[in-house]
């Protein structure tokens, strides 16, 4: 199988399918990314096109790309992965892009005689290390049936949700709930750290109650220790909450507080953090040393 995209996500996919013994070949235009890999057992190869080229008639790519352009030129480029033989090829796009493109690439796709899977994930770099992501699938039913074999090494939690796009939408959805949470925990936290309480004890003073749940576990401490080790980027962030105001306004469905919280992240990303870690919120606050740019 292929994985193209090795940024943080699509390496974390990659050495997951790898510790499971999968042959794994890697993609990537950063050169550093495909050597990191191949350090631990994957095959790097030159253009996206070698990710399907199989003896099988059942190769199968994952993709893990910032936009739904690289994701076209990654698969119907010049040298992408359908160029070749994509008869018989499946690709699970776990990507995060605008649904109505990725119904137009499955549509391309199935005109060439591939299936396409879109797979967007939540859970982050720790789900994927853990193989415990929870993925939110759209596409035709036989081509989710063969996704299975190498979804179920990297989840916990996969729901079919409808055809090609619904995934991309249930994404959307996920991500106006993750974006205006973590701008909740990071006021929380700015609380917090002004009233000088230990954030240890808050957290657990918290749990159990109605402000518990699963970012509070997993980010609490991260923005309250103002803890910038990437496990998502700002930039991605942005990108994920304006494609569900593009979908919300089209859909004439307000979206007030998720304007808001894509603002206050389109904010950190023109000050320089888009590559940031989500804590990076806290420059906000005035959390963040001067001079640190993380």
């Amino acid at each position: 199988m292929g994985v193209a995209g090795l940024g943080v996500m699509g390496s974390a996919i990659a050495r997951r399918l790898l510790e499971r013994r999968r042959t794994v070949r890697v993609y990537d235009v950063r050169q550093d990314a495909m050597a990191e890999l191949a350090g631990d057992g994957a095959e790097p190869v030159d253009s996206a096109a070698l990710l399907a080229s199989s003896s099988s008639s059942s190769a199968t790519v994952i993709l893990s790309l910032n936009t739904a352009d690289i994701v076209e030129q990654v698969v119907f480029g010049p040298e992408g992965v359908l160029t070749a033989a994509p008869e018989g090829v499946l690709v699970i796009d776990m990507s995060s892009i605008d649904p109505g493109r990725t119904r137009a690439f499955a549509a391309r796709a199935a005109k060439l005689g591939a299936g396409w899977v879109d797979a967007p994930l939540s859970g982050g770099v720790p789900g994927a290390e853990r193989g415990e992501l929870t993925l939110m699938l759209g596409g035709e039913e036989e081509d989710v049936e063969r996704a299975l074999p190498v979804l179920d090494a990297l989840s916990s939690r996969l729901t079919h949700i409808g055809p090609p796009g619904s995934g991309q939408l249930v994404k959307s959805v996920n991500q106006v709930l993750v974006g205006c949470g973590f701008a909740a925990l990071a006021e929380a936290a700015a609380l917090v750290r002004a009233a000088g309480l230990p954030p240890r004890q808050v957290r657990a003073a918290l749990t159990g109650g109605r402000a518990d749940s699963v970012l509070l576990q997993e980010f609490f401490l991260k923005f309250a220790e103002v803890d910038l080790t990437p496990t998502g980027r700002v930039s991605n962030m942005v990108k994920d909450l304006e494609a569900a105001r593009d979908y919300a306004r089209s859909a004439g469905v307000p979206l007030p507080v998720t304007t808001a919280v894509s603002e206050l992240h389109r904010w950190l990303a023109a000050a320089g953090h888009g590559d940031a870690d989500n804590a990076a919120l806290m420059h906000y606050y005035g959390s963040v040393p001067t001079g640190d740019h993380s």
